[in-house]
């Protein structure tokens, strides 16, 4: 059975494959090569899987070649696209930051604005007591005045009766000097009463005129009123809302700044013009204190404001490389600031440093408590600026950035914890930019 077949095998190569004899011929001897059948398809087979192996590698190359000089292509382009994106967002940035300087300084001239009109206000509101003051001294005056001219009347018309009857007794009896005497009183009885009357006359067109005056204070003022009434609202509205943004109650927040401030007097304190102690307040008085409640309410924000966390770390450019959360099994506490090795890191808020040192994993770290029960820290410093117990501002430079600790380059990492727990820094400085 083998033998059929490799007689059949055999004969199959040879007629593909025929034996072949290849002749060596020297001057003296001649020789040949036998070819069998068998070598010539082994031969044949090892060229052919050769050529094809080759073929195959050549193609793999080329396809490599053209796969990487893609890759490389692609990459640039991503490269140029993240670089591009990268300047937006630094572009951005600087605009977010130049409308927050811009706002910060028209809220700041809006609150000289409304401190100069609460001072007109209380000048204003000054001279309408004086004029209500004179008015009623005017009126009392008046009064006065015109008893005095009634009197006056009767007493003339008493007189004249009198002086009539001694000047008929008188020409009757022939005594001219005498009617000349009662003639030339009766005459000044008679200027004093005309006197009287244009007196009273005068009080009445002065009054008009004060009540006048009176009524276009009054316009000033509710003019005024409103302006800063529009102020207030447009003024204390957004910290509140900044404040719930970050969550933090603003009535508590007010009440521990309250506690603490020793400020008291001055263009803040509640209007009282009254000299009596039973006297009940107007209503312009009563206006005017609302709004004052308001401003002082202001100017307990912008403490407020100073103390808690709303300003960025960094002033110079960078990008957000992490935020907070969850990230490989682990969470992230704070937020990943990226830029140049040795950038100024300043304080967010006035706080009291109680961390300046070497802490694992962290690096060069800062810790700093402000009130509220807020901490922040700022860690991977390459430098420290500050030393525990120092009181910085908010502002304040504390440090430079850096890659110490556990960190895979140049950041900043950023923690706020509120009574030591880890908040998302993000809700204090985007709740700010929506104010500032």
């Amino acid at each position: 059975m083998r033998s059929r077949l490799t007689i059949r095998f055999h004969a199959l190569v040879e007629r593909f494959f025929p034996e072949r004899r290849l002749f060596l011929r020297s001057d003296t001897d001649t020789r040949f090569i036998r070819l069998r059948s068998e070598t010539q398809a082994v031969a044949f087979v090892g060229l052919t899987a050769l050529m094809g192996w080759t073929i195959v590698a050549t193609a793999i190359l080329l396809m490599d070649s053209i796969g990487a000089g893609n890759f490389r292509e692609q990459a640039k382009r991503e490269q140029v696209t993240y670089q591009q994106r990268l300047n937006a967002l630094s572009a951005e940035r600087d605009a977010r930051t130049a409308e927050a300087l811009a706002a910060q300084d028209r809220f700041s001239a809006a609150l000289r604005q409304v401190s100069v009109m609460q001072t007109e206000l209380l000048d204003s509101e000054a001279r309408r007591r004086e004029l209500e003051t004179g008015i009623d001294v005017i009126q009392t005056t008046l009064r006065d005045v015109m008893k005095s001219r009634e009197n006056a009347t009767k007493r003339l018309a008493e007189l004249e009766s009198d002086l009539k009857g001694e000047v008929a007794v008188a020409r009757a009896s022939g005594d001219d000097a005498t009617v000349n005497l009662l003639t030339d009183a009766l005459a000044r009885v008679a200027e004093e009463r005309d006197q009287v009357i244009a007196d009273a006359q005068l009080s009445l067109i002065r009054a008009a005129e004060m009540q006048a005056a009176i009524e276009t204070l009054e316009d000033k003022n509710d003019r005024i009123f409103r302006q800063l009434e529009e102020a207030m609202t447009v003024s204390v509205l957004p910290l509140d809302k900044m404040f719930e943004k970050a969550g933090m109650n603003p009535d508590r927040i007010l009440d521990e700044v309250r506690k603490g401030y020793s400020g008291q007097g001055g263009p803040l304190t509640p209007l009282s013009f009254s000299t009596k102690g039973d006297d009940a307040p107007s209503p312009d008085t009563l206006r005017a204190n609302r709004i004052l409640n308001q401003m002082d309410r202001l100017n307990l924000y912008r403490i407020a404001a100073q103390k808690a966390p709303f300003a960025s770390p960094l002033k110079d450019a960078f990008r957000f490389t992490s935020g907070f959360g969850y990230r490989w099994g682990r969470l992230h506490a704070g937020t990943d600031f990226a830029a140049p090795h040795g950038t100024p890191i300043y304080s967010t808020a006035d706080g009291v440093v109680i961390h300046a040192d070497w802490q694992s994993g962290y690096g060069r770290l800062v810790k700093i408590q402000h009130e509220f029960g807020i901490e922040t820290r700022y860690a991977h410093m390459s430098k420290i600026r500050v030393k525990v117990g120092d009181r910085v501002s908010r502002g304040q430079r504390i440090g430079d950035m850096g890659n110490t600790g556990r960190s895979t380059g140049t950041h900043l990492h950023y923690e706020v914890r509120v009574g030591g727990k880890p908040v998302n820094p993000m809700i204090y400085i985007k709740a700010a930019n929506d104010v500032f």
